[in-house]
């Protein structure tokens, strides 16, 4: 993605590249061509055992491999279906489509998030300053912590200013990327229901009752208002590669110890480097405060209980019982605690020039409880020089193959070669190379809610020209990265 202005008081504008269609070899994906060698050896045995006799009897094998190769299925080939219904239908055998939490019957390290899937190891330590949490990850080796942020009203800012938090958010970016300890960057903004209990309590912590008859007003509009309202919360978290710092790490005395020391300065980088794109750091969340926000996550009307019990406004929870009690997942949906979920993926972002607020259709549907996640995953500069070269080379020689066959190139195969020349260009001017993921969770109490809240969202979704594709077989991985702030891999 970059960005663009005209001049210092025009509306700054955003373009995204053209998602690129091209396969590993001669358009087809890897499981495209898996399946074109299973057929290629199956017909090489046919012939070789039984002639021209056996592969024609082998006709409905020939013409099964065929669908599998060009059919499609919602835009993707069905052969790449194939390792997606595997992966459920073993779950489905081993009765992992269901997760029930059972009481703890001995010991469990302190900590533990209590989480179905592979989410199940993830353990929340408390920083030696006590100043904030993270969450340890001891398969994939990170640290992640979770900072909670807010931001004036973006459309309501003039396009200076607009445009000055854009490059801001990219400068943020850029310089977490530059470090090459960031696994992954993930931003969260989520609306959750509200009993109204934290408006009247800050009413009567801060209000005047004194005021006579406006008091009186004010009290019956809480009151009234707070349990209609749906706050949003917005979350960045940060994913610190234990790996890849390593050498910092022991330089800190090793261990956890050392590897908070060096996540401390990734964290007061990250708050200097916020203000400057206009977001303002509300806190890093310690270990009750990230339980509290997981815990809402599968449990929306939890959310209450825990304000109320809360010494703050902030919902705090044990960690222990941040999991959900029950989780059902079906192949187009989840069902958890109180809420039943769909996850969306991005699929192709507005092919045209479009300002940096177009997603406000969708984060700002009345009436819609839903989760928006951007996740970025920074790369080295060299890494990514490299990913270039490789696509340029494999455009050229797809182009030299077509004119060999006589075919005439289209107009996306341009673009799609101005793109990687766009994107070599910027990485030789210095600027960072980062992927990003779109997610876009939808939650309802019951499956009649979930499907009208559903239509909704598609609809902002084509105002905003963005194409939405519902992760069908994987909604419970789909779901954990989406609506949790973990900044998992999507």
């Amino acid at each position: 993605m970059t960005s663009d202005s005209s001049g210092a008081g025009a509306p700054p504008v955003v373009k995204f590249p053209h998602r690129s269609r091209r396969g590993i070899l001669l358009g087809m994906s890897a499981m495209q061509l898996v399946t074109v060698g299973l057929g290629l050896v199956l017909a090489m045995g046919a012939l070789t055992s039984g002639g021209l006799v056996l592969a024609f009897q082998l006709a409905p094998a020939w013409g099964l491999l065929a669908c599998l190769i060009w059919g499609r299925r919602g835009g993707i080939p069905l052969a790449d279906w194939l390792p997606v219904l595997a992966r459920y239908g073993l779950r489905r055998i081993q009765g992992q489509l269901v997760w029930l939490a059972r009481p703890a019957t001995r010991p469990t390290p302190a900590g533990l998030l209590h989480l179905p899937g592979a989410t199940g190891s993830l353990r929340v330590i408390t920083a030696p300053s006590g100043y904030y949490a993270a969450v340890h990850d001891p398969h994939a080796r990170t640290l992640t912590v979770v900072v909670r942020v807010a931001s004036r009203a973006f459309a309501l800012l003039d396009p200076a200013t607009q445009n000055a938090h854009v490059h801001g958010w990219g400068r943020a970016l850029a310089a977490l990327g530059r470090t090459g300890h960031i696994r992954s960057v993930q931003v969260l903004e989520r609306t959750v229901p509200d009993s109204g209990d934290a408006l009247v309590r800050h009413f009567t912590e801060h209000g005047r009752p004194q005021a006579g008859v406006a008091a009186d007003v004010y009290r019956d509009l809480v009151e009234a208002a707070g349990p209609a309202a749906a706050p949003h919360e917005s979350y960045v978290a940060l994913a610190f590669d234990l790996k890849a710092a390593r050498r910092l790490i022991n330089q800190a005395g090793g261990g956890l110890s050392g590897a908070f020391m060096v996540l401390g300065q990734l964290v007061a980088s990250f708050n200097q480097a916020a203000r400057e794109a206009g977001i303002y750091a509300l806190g890093w969340l310690d270990a009750q405060e990230i339980a509290a926000v997981i815990r809402t996550a599968y449990d929306p009307k939890a959310l209450p209980a825990l304000q109320r019990w809360a010494p703050t406004i902030t919902a705090r929870a044990a960690p222990a019982a941040a999991g959900p009690v029950v989780q059902i997942e079906e192949p187009r949906l989840i069902r958890t605690d109180t809420a039943v979920h769909c996850t969306y993926w991005i699929e192709n972002w507005p092919r045209t020039e479009t300002s940096p607020g177009f997603l406000h259709q969708v984060m700002f549907t009345s009436g819609v409880r839903r989760s928006v996640s951007l996740t970025y995953r920074p790369a080295s500069i060299d890494a990514a020089l490299r990913d270039v070269q490789r696509r340029k080379a494999g455009i050229v020689a797809e182009a030299a193959e077509r004119q060999r066959r006589g075919r005439v190139d289209s107009e996306a195969h341009s673009m799609e070669y101005a793109d990687v020349q766009e994107r070599e260009r910027q990485l030789i001017a210095g600027h960072a190379d980062v992927a990003f993921t779109g997610l876009v969770t939808v939650s309802a109490d019951t499956t009649e809610t979930l499907h009208a809240a559903c239509a909704q969202i598609e609809t902002a979704a084509v105002s905003a020209q963005i194409d939405l594709r519902r992760l069908t077989y994987r909604q419970a991985e789909a779901f954990t990265a989406a609506a949790l702030p973990l900044a998992l891999a999507a």
